[in-house]
């Protein structure tokens, strides 16, 4: 009778313990997507790449959806019981991102002073006409407040959401937790 008592507290417990571990390996599941860069249902889905390459210095990572890294530390677990186990982010743009969309709205850019600088010998197109512009030192000057229409479409690169994967591994989690708890 004794071992029978010890098994259902061993059970009690790894109850208990099991959606905060859950949670951990759903974390865990979700920062891996951003080391693979792929989202990981049935199969392996690589995300959409850069159309360019990103330029600047040490903290422009060509890592996709990394740059600062906040998306990536924000993602945590929201919500743990015994019914149910949330994770998630607080980002606002971590919707977009992972779901995908177009976004076409105005945004109205207020009046700014521009520093004085040197521009850079480049190339441009104007009117389908490929002109290049020669380096030059340009004065500081105020750029008035305006309106600018952005019209955008961001591809997907889901790395959080249901996945077949995940849930394979919250199922051998479970059972081997339980295994444990009945044959101590």
């Amino acid at each position: 009778m004794n071992e029978f008592t010890q098994m259902v507290d061993n059970l009690i417990k790894a109850r208990k313990a099991l959606p905060n571990e859950i949670a951990v390996l759903a974390v865990r599941f979700t920062k891996d997507r951003f080391r693979d860069q792929a989202w990981l249902d049935k199969t392996r889905k690589p995300w959409a790449s850069r159309k360019q390459r990103r330029e600047g210095g040490k903290r422009k990572s060509q890592t996709l959806l990394v740059n600062t890294g906040r998306l990536k530390r924000s993602i945590r677990k929201v919500k743990v019981s015994q019914e149910e186990v949330v994770i998630g982010t607080d980002v606002p743009y971590a919707e977009i991102l992972n779901n995908g969309g177009k976004i076409t709205k105005v945004a109205t850019v207020k009046s700014f002073t521009k520093k004085a600088h040197t521009r850079k010998a480049h190339s441009r197109t104007r009117k389908g006409t490929v002109e290049s512009v020669s380096a030059q030192t340009v004065k500081s000057h105020t750029v008035k407040g305006h309106r600018r229409k952005m019209n955008l479409t961001i591809p997907q690169r889901q790395f959080i959401g249901s996945s077949a994967v995940l849930a394979n591994d919250i199922e051998n989690l479970t059972l081997n937790r339980f295994e444990k708890a009945m044959n101590p």
